[in-house]
């Protein structure tokens, strides 16, 4: 059974990833080939997931992204500002990497785990729950290294409340020049996706990194990391520490 509070935390699971991913090249999946609608996932699904497909209703690849949705279904007329400020100095020339947090980075559970990296006490509905994080193998160089090499900005469609601290404790050497959350996704066709032009720098010089396909289908020539890539995701990590 899920867990009543996994609506603060983005997290996908292989088979979510995979049916997105086929959604994307039009294949119909299992949830779209049949009438009987899905079961309620509660709050816990959609803090862990940013997955939440309507049936046989597929997701476009489209690089032109479209106008903002807001949850409640409005549309934002106006063109959002920039998400992120003006280049740094230190910065300038640099390639602006998006870097995903959950299922990229660590990969967090409320069940106890006992090698957790990290407990982080997250408040719900008046309610103090404990997410425990383990980060990836050799999270800690590839952090340091990519924060010497780039503009690094940290993109997920958790919370704050949950990916803050997660950040605080993850980045001990400053890599993530901004953070950005959920509020700064766009709710398109159920999915939270992270619209790289709205971030304000060069697409021609922006790379995304992240596990799920859906996070970055409005750019898909952007990202660094395909689904099919996922299994020998751990290359990313031995290129840059050997870089």
């Amino acid at each position: 059974m899920d867990h009543p509070s996994s609506s603060i935390i983005t997290q996908v699971s292989r088979d979510e990833e995979a049916n997105a991913a086929l959604q994307e090249k039009g294949t119909p999946t299992r949830a779209a080939s049949t009438s009987k609608k899905p079961r309620n996932r509660g709050i816990f699904h959609s803090l862990f997931c940013c997955l939440c497909h309507e049936e046989n209703d597929q997701v476009p690849v489209n690089n032109n992204a479209p106008l903002l949705v807001e949850e409640n279904g409005t549309v934002t007329k106006v063109p959002a500002k920039p998400l992120l400020a003006q280049v740094k100095s230190k910065d300038a020339g640099k390639i602006c990497v998006v870097i995903d947090l959950d299922e990229t980075l660590v990969h967090s559970s409320f069940k106890p785990v006992n090698n957790a990296d990290f407990i982080i006490p997250v408040e719900i509905d008046g309610t103090v729950h404990q997410v425990y994080v383990l980060k990836r193998p050799h999270v800690d160089e590839f952090l340091k290294r990519m924060g010497e090499l780039f503009e690094c900005v940290l993109f997920t469609a958790s919370l704050a409340k949950y990916a803050d601290p997660v950040s605080d404790l993850l980045d001990k050497w400053g890599a993530f020049r901004s953070r950005l959350f959920r509020e700064s996704c766009v709710f398109h066709r159920g999915n939270y996706v992270k619209d790289l032009s709205r971030l304000g720098r060069d697409l021609n010089k922006v790379i995304i990194v992240d596990n799920s396909p859906a996070s970055y289908i409005f750019h898909p020539d952007n990202a660094l990391i395909t689904f099919q890539q996922l299994l020998s995701y751990s290359s990313l990590f031995t290129w840059v520490l050997w870089t």
